[in-house]
């Protein structure tokens, strides 16, 4: 395997877990964090992201990138061993992995790396089937402007991974940003751009905002909130 395995799984947490006694949801969250903690240093990188208050069928993700594919299926495992897990539902799970662009000069999978920014956008993508009957120099115009457009926007990085054969869509798209405002207005652009009339399926988006895994944990009953207030 040469490049990397990117993987995103979405956590949506039971109401019913909000009732429990504070101690046994701290005790849960402790157990699910130090599992993140101790593979965040076996991964290339691993990052949590809340989506709280944002969207209804999820509560915060995480963002996995790997030589490995079975690191993804042990941390699952060790997750799920976790008094937490039990209280989580997971309403979306994505798999991809990178390999050189063939719309660059590149000739090695890109290696993915976090520029750390607060904020990431997160969608599947699968383009119309007659996107791929066009011919080359036809995709490749129309790859040109579209990264040309990309470019205005200095502070949005593009970390474009590829699913074909191991998941349900084509591409998983991930763009980290300073604010989400200024992905809306990308998105806007290339809404004119001749490549975006071959896209079936853009949906469902996810905005996270980057924080460490516990805060991210601690928001999901407000533990976050009144340690705040605490201080």
């Amino acid at each position: 395997m040469q490049g990397q395995y990117v993987a995103y799984t979405f956590y949506k947490v039971s109401p019913e877990w909000r009732r429990l006694p504070v101690e046994e949801r701290a005790a849960g969250k402790d157990a699910f964090a130090e599992v993140v903690e101790e593979w965040a240093s076996r991964l290339d990188h691993l990052h949590a992201y809340p989506t709280l208050g944002v969207r209804p069928d999820c509560d915060l993700f995480l963002w996995k990138i790997t030589e490995r594919y079975l690191d993804l299926e042990e941390l699952g495992v060790e997750l799920n061993a976790t008094p937490l897990a039990g209280w989580l539902e997971t309403p979306y799970s994505y798999l991809a992995t990178t390999k050189a662009s063939q719309y660059t000069s590149a000739r090695r999978a890109r290696k993915i790396v976090p520029r750390r920014s607060p904020y990431l956008v997160v969608y599947p993508f699968v383009k119309i089937r007659a996107w791929y009957a066009l011919p080359d120099e036809d995709r490749q115009r129309a790859m040109d402007e579209h990264m040309a457009i990309g470019a205005t926007f200095p502070s949005i990085h593009n970390h474009t991974t590829y699913s074909f054969g191991i998941d349900d869509q084509e591409f998983m798209t991930a763009f980290e940003c300073d604010e989400p405002a200024d992905f809306m207005h990308l998105m806007l652009t290339l809404r004119d751009s001749e490549a975006s009339r071959y896209t079936e399926r853009d949906t469902p988006i996810f905005v996270g905002h980057k924080v460490a895994v516990r805060e991210a944990l601690d928001l999901l009953d407000g533990a976050a909130i009144r340690t705040r207030a605490e201080l």
